[in-house]
């Protein structure tokens, strides 16, 4: 089973940066997530309404041009779209399917780089997702969730971690969250799992040459319940090409969707 996960920042945008065709003609895959939409489903493009004759769901969020995600996978499943949170339902941030053995979600996190109410509105996500989270995990089903977690987890997920340790994606208490996802509620960050490497990063700045120089983040994750994060067998960053400022994140599993 592939998966791959991208922020798109723009569907339509990405449309024009070749995604639908890479999409079309790149080794076969089972689910995609995407995230960062930034349309209602009328406007999808229409080579990627269904790509691959894949089966679609788009969450968009209430306000025009903002945030939304959605999910192919190759078969059809039923789906969820948000948490049961008010405020962050409204903004298109949780689409879950749910198969057979396995349930995916395409995930969003907010980003409080843009000033002090948004990063207040970070922290509500956090408290409101944890519990969430460890539902999940109790619940009993593999889980693996897909997306734009807007965190750098150590010193080796972003290029210049002592200047960014007060900023937000790398504050502290960001940080000591994503711990808990992983310490305490027991999910597994499937790619660095397979690849400790440094240098590593999903997305870069559009200021400056932060792409050329590969002066990035890793913020975009696949994280797991153990049984299926055991089964993972290859990750990589895709970038040969750039679709948007993220770049997508393929993880190959020894699974078969149902």
């Amino acid at each position: 089973m592939r998966v791959i996960t991208l922020n798109v920042n723009g569907l339509r945008s990405a449309e024009r940066k070749g995604l639908a065709r890479w999409l079309a003609r790149a080794e076969p895959w089972d689910i995609v997530c995407v995230q960062e939409i930034k349309c209602l489903p009328g406007d999808v493009p229409k080579s990627l309404a269904a790509p691959r004759g894949s089966h679609a769901t788009f969450h968009p969020a209430e306000r025009k041009g903002y945030a939304g995600v959605a999910l192919y996978s190759k078969i059809a499943a039923p789906t969820r779209a948000g948490f049961g949170h008010v405020e962050f339902d409204a903004e298109g941030r949780y689409l879950q399917a749910d198969f057979r053995d396995l349930s995916i979600v395409s995930l969003y996190l907010p980003s409080g780089s843009s000033g002090a109410h948004r990063q207040a509105s970070k922290f509500r996500f956090l408290d409101a997702f944890l519990p969430h989270l460890s539902s999940l995990v109790q619940g009993g089903r593999e889980v693996i969730l897909c997306g734009d977690w807007n965190i750098a987890h150590q010193p080796i997920d972003l290029r210049n971690w002592r200047s960014n340790q007060k900023n937000s994606g790398f504050l502290p208490e960001e940080r000591a969250w994503l711990s808990q996802v992983f310490d305490e509620i027991g999910l597994v960050d499937v790619f660095r799992r397979l690849d400790p490497r440094p240098d590593q990063y999903t997305w870069w700045s559009n200021r400056g040459q932060a792409w050329a120089n590969n002066v990035g983040w890793r913020i975009d994750y696949q994280i797991a319940t153990p049984g299926i994060a055991a089964t993972a067998r290859a990750a990589s960053i895709y970038k040969n090409r750039r679709f948007s400022d993220h770049a997508p994140l393929v993880v190959d599993y020894d699974f078969e969707l149902s």
